[in-house]
């Protein structure tokens, strides 16, 4: 059962909470605050020197937590990762370091070391994952599969990603797989013919027994439209069949060049299209009369040497807007909310409170909960107390491990 517990004595309480009387616009900052956090849910926010939380519970006080003078934010909502997968990619890091370009080609090799993983090294690799993410302050996060691309390895991955979250995407439609590819029945392998041939035998199979088979796992269907992926054809006969079947829908989309990612998002009402490196004013356009929240990946542009999207652009033209952190072996190792806070604010054109906002209320919207991502009475108790004395300093002190104490739904998970 989740303490009850009073954390208070807070320099800077961001809540995402806008009201009157406080501070810096969307990110409602109260100073001088105090948070009562019960059964797994925020109760009661004020100042520290009023006595109305402590008067609640004269029979029973909470536990009292004094942040002594420090920032309180909320938990940090990640909303694009691929955790579960076996091995790693730091040779190909390297080589791109070296000048080769990125390309979205380099999935497969994680896709064999994941098919040769048993599941309990993918749970605790899982596991550790979890932890690595709540020392960072991330307490809601999605879980793409996208690493088995055969009915039977991708049903293992979002049954194993549903082990840790509700927030399990079906990434089926990550690339074309080996088997598929290589198959001298589509033509000769290699040639654009062949190519197409094999990508739509093997869309037939993510709309058919692989989805039968993970749908039950999952609340998201997804699909890497993009060059070396799919086409928006084949991306759009996998996500709307992924919505016939009752899950919501997410997109990659505009990663690696121009394409029709952005408006099949936009059109099929997803909640989030996700990368948005390359767009033109139309794409900008759908979205910012849309309801589909454009994430962005700082992880990826800062691990590939990509151009960084124009979050200023999107912002500007009123375009939702979340920050993820995208963590995959190939094209962003990292699970670190705060780093990639540093980078949007550093390359990105966004303000620290816009990057904070992006990273809490933004990933929320992105993954259509408003449970989470602020500090409200009648929200998940997800705080995160900061080693310094604003949230600016995310920014401000770039690398440096700022999160003292988190606490999920209530419990104290790290610090």
């Amino acid at each position: 059962m989740p303490r009850r517990t009073l954390v208070t004595n807070i320099g800077e309480l961001v809540t995402n909470d806008p009201a009157p009387g406080r501070e810096g616009g969307p990110l409602g900052i109260v100073r001088d605050a105090a948070v009562l956090l019960d059964g797994g849910l925020v109760t009661w926010v004020g100042p520290s020197s009023s006595g109305a939380a402590g008067d609640a519970y004269r029979d029973a006080p909470p536990e009292i937590v004094d942040a002594g003078g420090r920032a309180v934010i909320p938990g940090f909502v990640d909303s694009h990762t691929h955790l579960v997968f076996g091995g790693d990619r730091a040779d190909e890091f390297t080589a791109r370091m070296a000048g080769q370009a990125y390309e979205a080609g380099g999935i497969r090799s994680t896709v064999a070391a994941t098919r040769a993983a048993s599941d309990d090294e993918l749970r605790d690799r899982l596991a550790g994952f979890v932890a690595e993410l709540h020392a960072q302050g991330t307490t809601t996060f999605e879980v793409k599969s996208g690493y088995g691309l055969s009915v039977a390895d991708e049903q293992r991955l979002v049954r194993l990603a549903r082990e840790v979250t509700d927030e399990v995407t079906f990434l089926g439609a990550h690339v074309v797989p080996f088997e598929f590819r290589e198959d001298p029945a589509f033509g000769e392998p290699g040639s654009p013919e062949a190519s197409a041939r094999a990508a739509d035998a093997y869309v037939d199979l993510v709309v058919g027994d692989m989805l039968d088979a993970c749908a039950p796992h999952a609340r998201w269907v997804d699909a890497f439209c993009e060059r070396g992926a799919f086409t928006p054809e084949q991306s759009r006969r996998v996500l709307e069949a992924g919505a016939a079947a009752g899950l919501g829908i997410r997109v990659h989309g505009n990663q690696l060049g121009p394409g029709g990612g952005v408006r099949l998002a936009v059109e099929l009402g997803a909640a989030s299209v996700d990368h948005c490196t390359h767009l033109d004013d139309a794409d900008v356009a759908a979205l910012a009369a849309s309801g589909t929240v454009a994430t962005l990946l700082p992880g990826v542009e800062f691990s590939t040497r990509q151009p960084y999207p124009d979050a200023r652009r999107l912002i500007d033209a009123g375009v939702t807007v979340a920050l993820a952190s995208d963590c995959n072996p190939g094209s962003s190792f990292t699970s670190s909310l705060p780093f990639c806070i540093a980078v949007a604010v550093r390359d990105m054109g966004m303000t620290p409170a816009e990057a904070l906002w992006a990273s809490t209320a933004g990933g929320a919207v992105a993954l259509r909960r408003a449970d989470v991502g602020a500090i409200r009475p009648g929200a998940r108790a997800d705080l995160v107390e900061l080693d310094a004395p604003s949230h600016v300093h995310l920014a401000y002190r770039p690398g440096v491990p700022l999160v003292r104490r988190v606490w999920a739904a209530g419990e104290l998970v790290a610090g």
